[in-house]
């Protein structure tokens, strides 16, 4: 599957598509801040065009992906092109304050790779750092989650909370429906539609399919 990867996400989203995913970013990111320290590094994940990075606000910001999408990101970007299984040899142990995933975890080859990726990313990060995950419940988005031939391993609100337990990640947020399953879908696109809807969290529970975990590594 990862010899498909440049041109299957090639031809998923278009231009115009890519344009309309960095304005919803930027508000979903300005949204997601209150759980960044943002005097600490912040690592991506999977971080694919950058939508996430190039938004967030943090003393470094580091970003990998198993493609070379390097030149597509901002210039003080540090990108590490690795899969996310074999950071802890990429980057630094212990250096980050946020390490941030987004429609990842179902990518990889089973429940204990997502153990594990949790469990590297518990590695990565400073004393009181968090994890962030945004990820597409299987329980709320029905048979339409096995829409991408990529998606693998199918996880719910629940079982991602099992898995970053035995990760020993301490929860501090777990928001079960918060955004809708896919940019494709009924998230609106115009800033000030993207920042009402994040302020209306009643509209999270008539669309949200996707659920927001943050966990903190204790001390």
């Amino acid at each position: 599957m990862s010899r498909l990867l440049p041109e299957l996400y090639d031809a998923r989203f278009d231009d115009r598509e890519i344009s309309s995913k960095d304005v919803v970013w930027r508000e979903i990111v300005a949204f997601l801040q209150r759980y960044i320290d943002a005097a600490a590094p912040v690592l991506d994940i999977g971080c694919d065009r950058g939508h996430f990075i190039r938004w967030v606000r943090a003393e470094e910001r580091w970003a990998t992906d198993i493609r070379d999408v390097g030149d597509r990101l901002p210039t003080d970007v540090r990108f590490v092109r690795s899969s996310g299984l074999e950071l802890a040899q990429a980057v630094p142990s212990g250096h980050f304050g946020t390490v941030f995933m987004s429609n990842y975890l179902e990518h990889l080859a089973s429940g204990d790779e997502v153990i594990e990726q949790l469990r590297i990313a518990r590695q990565l990060l400073r004393v009181g750092g968090r994890v962030i995950v945004l990820q597409p419940n299987i329980r709320l988005v029905g048979p339409r989650y096995w829409d991408f031939i990529d998606h693998r391993v199918a996880l719910t609100d629940r079982s991602l909370l099992e898995a970053a337990e035995l990760a020993h990640l301490r929860t501090v947020d777990l928001i079960t429906r918060f955004l809708p399953y896919s940019t494709k879908g009924r998230l609106p696109t115009a800033p000030l539609l993207v920042r009402g809807y994040l302020r209306l969290r009643p509209a999270w529970w008539l669309l949200g399919r996707q659920t927001l975990f943050v966990g903190e590594v204790a001390s």
